[in-house]
């Protein structure tokens, strides 16, 4: 459907005041959304005033609720925890302790809260809002605010962002923080394995997330851990045993390690905590493995947030401030969230409701009916472990007689080694046999094919690069050779994991079926490059970690920049025409400005741009940081613009370039990737399979239909599988990028978080939605 875009323009906050708070339990990423709320109230003319100490300064009132300014908040985007603080406070449950805070905010004429924090905080909020008009007829009546004041002030406004790294929180596929708290989780479990491995030793490990099990879930999903214990699905009776046996099986296996996570909150069926102490003592007394037990705490809560995060905040900022704006007396208090890769609003109390079910449903022991509450997201994830961990005895798995083929095609994607290990494993549980082709297009030409067992892809998930060799070479002219390596090998199957050229790849494949038969079986192609380049999806394997490494090295030379005052960095960042990394990048470190393709400059941009820096450092915040895609113009390049910053800046300040380069391409995999990977490459295999059983006839598998070549991509909500053919009207083959982007939509967002004057389409906002009507067998968010 065309709507016409709605821009913001039109809402303005003038006469308005905006109070931000942090409440309960700090999460990386709080800064982020602090920072975004302050600068966009101020950037459509509402006041903004920060409550220091959560609920306690709202209280307390005094110097705890101070009107802020634009360079209040600079420097805090990569910060973790709350600059505001935060406090659990005990007065505000009492009446008393709301009337006192009323009072404090009515004097600043305050009435629009956006507040960051769990599930208890926001209940609280909502109650404030429902109490508001008779506290503020009782501050009158004692004298305390006039009659006026009471007609002023006379409804509250309540927006919640969900702040928490347990993510426990219903009707938000992510909570500020959940992301930020994985990678501390992930960081720590890489770093044990390689001693665990040293020493043949089984690590407990427990982690964080109260009565929610999704921390450990994901981590377990992320490196591949033997087993898991969570709250929403204890282990059936007997559980000893069977733990016990596969931690041997795999020991059999030649597995040197055994990681054995534990949820906080981890219960048996009879609703009896399981703790990480005596799973340690079961596996000691049983199998007399050497064990031992850390535990993570409070590391998971710190350190800096990660881009995910940083970008999940700043847009929740914004969309909070939206929300407030349109808000009416008759609007019931929402909290803005995420769902799949759309921002939403949602009644908090409907919310909080739904959260409060999952507890009720765990207490009463109906398991299936929280892990189906906890949502779509959730379930999937136990679902896809449990999939991918146990490997059932020979005997017991189907047999399909069918052969399916995986490789890498492109440059190297952090993530690519945990879709192959997912594709493996789902693959021979489905009855398939599977070979690894090395080395892309290339190899598979020179019959570089092998079988692969389960073992071999053990230990996978944490891999960076790809294991199996990829290249860039497009198949047209190895048609002939390839097709006579598919017949020898009895190849009835594709999966391809890589970037554009993948994508190429499976449109020169499917363009040959006519010459070549072998051509003509099931081919699904999963997405996978740095660039997130590829059309047909938002998200591709490998962007995440690539983004997080440019936020890591814009944050270190910021730093540098910070120390040496009057600075200037130029970044070049990767991406060949897609500008998703530099704009994405951008709006994580908090960049003044950023060149990409899909948006042409001139010079009269890189003028204003210069000025606008000239501008800033006569504020406080003496540094600059610019994002320049490496392909953005062909004349307008890193160093041109490095020399007209020195030049124009002379006197003002001074100017450094950086060209990222391939370490963009490097590193271990985000826990984004890892699980992005694995769920996806997951269900690219199960697509295969049913394609198989459909187009087998006579004896042999047979499809030469558009939808027998698909594309597995995310797009707003969902992952959807796509004919490749169906993609080419999509495509700008040259410059080899989709014709329309997501991400380009806020890029507004990263413009105003740098004060400049832009307009911003919000036609995707202000819609209410229901918890309830989220679909419950949709498929699963990014992570």
């Amino acid at each position: 459907m065309d709507h016409q875009p709605k821009f913001f323009e039109n809402l303005s906050g003038a006469g308005k005041a905006i109070g931000v708070l942090t409440s309960g339990g700090d999460a990386q990423g709080m800064n982020a959304a602090v920072r975004a709320v302050v600068r966009m109230g101020i950037y459509v003319k509402a006041k903004v005033y920060f409550v220091y100490e959560g609920y306690q300064g709202m209280v307390d009132g005094g110097d705890n609720i101070v009107e802020v300014s634009w360079e209040s908040v600079s420097s805090i985007l990569q910060v973790g925890g709350t600059v505001i603080g935060s406090a659990r406070c005990k007065s505000f449950r009492t009446r008393e302790g709301r009337l006192q805070a009323a009072c404090n905010l009515v004097q600043r004429g305050i009435t629009n809260l956006c507040v960051i924090g769990g599930d208890g905080s926001l209940t609280g909020a909502n109650l404030f809002r429902e109490e508001w008009s008779g506290l503020l007829e009782e501050l009158a009546q004692t004298g305390k605010i006039d009659a006026e004041a009471v007609k002023k002030y006379a409804y509250l406004n309540i927006v919640g962002m969900v702040g928490s790294i347990d993510n426990d929180f219903c009707g938000t596929d992510m909570t500020i923080g959940t992301d930020s708290a994985l990678h501390r989780i992930i960081e720590v479990v890489d770093a044990i394995m390689t001693t665990a491995q040293s020493h043949q030793r089984t690590f407990v490990l427990e982690v964080m997330g109260r009565h929610c099990g999704y921390l450990a879930l994901v981590s377990a999903l992320a490196c591949g851990a033997d087993w898991v214990f969570i709250p929403e699905y204890p282990p059936e009776e007997g559980w000893e045993d069977t733990m016990c046996v596969k931690l041997s099986q795999n020991r059999a296996r030649k597995k040197r390690l055994n990681i054995i996570i534990v949820a906080e909150g981890a219960i048996d069926c009879h609703n009896k905590p399981i703790t990480s102490e005596k799973v340690k003592d079961l596996v000691v007394q049983r199998l007399g493995f050497d064990t031992r037990v850390t535990i993570l705490g409070h590391v998971q809560r710190g350190g800096t947030p990660s881009a995910f995060d940083r970008i999940l905040a700043s847009r929740m900022g914004v969309e909070a401030v939206l929300a407030l704006l349109e808000a009416t007396p008759a609007t019931p208090a929402c909290v803005v969230s995420l769902s799949g890769n759309q921002a939403v609003r949602l009644p908090l109390m409907e919310c909080v409701q739904m959260t409060q079910e999952v507890q009720k449903a765990m207490d009463e022991g109906r398991f299936l009916e929280a892990v189906r509450l906890r949502g779509r997201s959730f379930e999937n994830n136990l679902n896809t472990y449990k999939l991918l961990s146990h490997k059932k005895p020979d005997a017991e798995l189907p047999k399909t007689n069918f052969n399916v083929a995986v490789l890498n095609v492109g440059a190297p994607a952090a993530g690519m080694n945990a879709a192959v290990r997912a594709a493996v494993r789902v693959g021979i549980t489905e009855g398939h046999k599977m070979f690894a082709v090395i080395d892309g297009f290339e190899g598979f030409a020179r019959g570089k094919i092998k079988e692969i067992s389960w073992g071999d892809v053990g230990g996978w998930t944490g891999q960076g690069g790809s294991i199996l060799g990829t290249k860039r070479t497009l198949p047209a002219k190895y048609l002939e050779k390839i097709a006579e390596q598919m017949r020898t090998n009895n190849i009835n199957a594709l999966m391809v994991i890589g970037g554009f050229e993948a994508y190429l790849g499976l449109l020169e494949l499917s363009a040959a079926r006519e010459k070549y038969d072998e051509f003509c079986v099931p081919m699904v192609m999963v997405p996978a490059t740095v660039s997130n380049n590829v059309p047909g999806s938002d998200f591709s394997i490998g962007a995440d970690t690539a983004l997080n490494t440019i936020t890591d090295t814009c944050d270190r030379i910021k730093q540098s920049a910070s120390g040496t005052k009057r600075r200037v960095f130029i970044i070049e960042t990767m991406g060949g025409y897609c500008g998703y990394l530099a704009n994405m990048g951008a709006l994580a470190a908090g960049a003044d400005a950023a060149y990409i393709f899909e948006e042409q400059f001139d010079i009269r941009e890189l003028q204003a741009n210069v000025e606008h820096l000239t501008e800033k450092m006569k504020t406080s915040i003496q540094r600059g940081l610019v994002l320049r895609n490496e392909n953005c113009n062909e004349n307008y390049t890193t160093d041109f613009i490095y020399q007209l910053y020195s030049e124009e800046g002379k006197g003002v300040f001074d100017c450094r370039k950086n060209v990222l380069g391939h370490m963009q391409q490097g590193g271990a995999p985000s826990p984004f990737d890892r699980n992005f990977g694995t769920k996806i490459a997951a269900k690219a295999m199960q697509w295969i399979s049913k394609k198989l059983k459909e187009t087998y006839r006579k004896g042999k598998v047979f499809a030469n239909t558009d939808d027998s070549v698909c594309l597995l991509g995310m797009r707003r909500r969902n992952l959807v599988f796509q004919p490749v053919a169906e993609l080419k009207t999509e495509t700008d083959f040259v410059h080899r990028i989709p014709k329309e982007q997501w991400w380009l939509k806020l890029r507004p967002l990263m413009k105003i978080l740098a004060k400049y004057k832009t307009s911003y389409d919000v036609s995707d906002s202000g819609q209410l939605e229901h918890v309830a009507m989220l679909p419950k067998e949709a498929v699963p968010a990014p992570i």
